[in-house]
């Protein structure tokens, strides 16, 4: 079975990527891919993957798991998604390094899961935004704590996975970016589904819905709908220019007010990451998702 796991990253829109695949359930499970609701299976998998973790699971631990997600349905591709797979938002950051458990929970999976193709599906996200948004809800204290400690000129998303490749080497890794979301969703909610480029999905439109003025939402639906067969490149060229043309200000633009964050600041550490993101392209097992 092939086995989709999306842990994240913390502030990247993962909650309603999970709401919207379970939109989708009947369609996706249509073909052959089950989104099962988290309450079936987070904390059940947590607690298999830390015992993974201490002792080798019995044989009989993976049909365990599976009788309990699946219960008694049939599917050759599930989707499981966890926010706090690689720990909670304590567990994000450690001396500049983005989930240092990423690796060893991973690497548990796979030997929880040994028959199964497990392929990891994951945003990223600058750490101009990943900060605060992972901090939105944090003790003021501790919000305090991490900013004036924290050096995001050190951050790279490429040494997380690079580490996560030396874990579990034959494990596929996608990876987006969560500033490319409005021109990606559609795709990726085909991609986690396993539909076809261009097949209809509920929720497909709604990111761009939020960032679009209301005229320019309602000229992109009716260009779409007088060329039904665009192909996915050129359908991400449509929306770029949309965007372009009708983006709301205030939806694009992330004001962000932490002390000693100045303009050029924020620019040298956004360059840092623009330059950090080809770098993930460039390593071998990674598919780096881009518009």
């Amino acid at each position: 079975m092939k086995v989709i796991i999306h842990p994240g990253a913390h502030g990247t829109n993962e909650d309603r990527l999970t709401k919207t695949l379970l939109r989708n359930r009947d369609r996706f499970l249509a073909k052959g891919c089950m989104v099962p609701g988290p309450a079936k299976y987070r904390v059940l998998l947590k607690e298999c993957v830390a015992a993974a973790r201490v002792h080798p699971p019995s044989p009989a631990a993976c049909e365990v798991l599976w009788d309990a997600i699946l219960e008694g349905e049939q599917a050759s591709r599930v989707v499981l998604t966890n926010q706090h797979f690689f720990g909670s938002q304590r567990d994000a950051l450690e001396n500049q390094r983005f989930y240092p458990e990423a690796g060893p929970r991973l690497r548990a999976l796979e030997t929880l899961l040994p028959d199964d193709e497990i392929e990891l599906m994951m945003a990223i996200r600058s750490p101009i935004g990943f900060l605060p948004a992972m901090l939105e809800k944090a003790h003021p204290n501790r919000r305090a704590a991490v900013l004036s400690s924290a050096d995001l000129t050190k951050m790279r998303w490429s040494e997380l996975f690079i580490r996560i490749r030396q874990a579990v080497p034959n494990m596929a890794v996608t990876v987006w970016c969560q500033e490319d979301l409005p021109l990606l969703w559609p795709q990726l909610l085909r991609r986690f589904g396993g539909l076809e480029d261009g097949a209809w999905i509920a929720g497909g439109m709604d990111i761009l819905g939020e960032i679009l003025s209301p005229e320019g939402l309602t000229r992109l639906r009716a260009y779409l709908k007088m060329h039904p067969d665009l192909p996915e490149p050129l359908r991400r060229r449509v929306y770029a220019a949309f965007l372009d043309k009708y983006a709301r200000d205030d939806e694009i633009e992330e004001d962000v007010q932490i002390p000693g964050w100045t303009p050029d600041f924020v620019d040298h550490v956004e360059a840092l990451y623009d330059r950090d993101v080809q770098h993930i392209a460039a390593i071998p097992g990674v598919t780096m998702l881009t518009p």
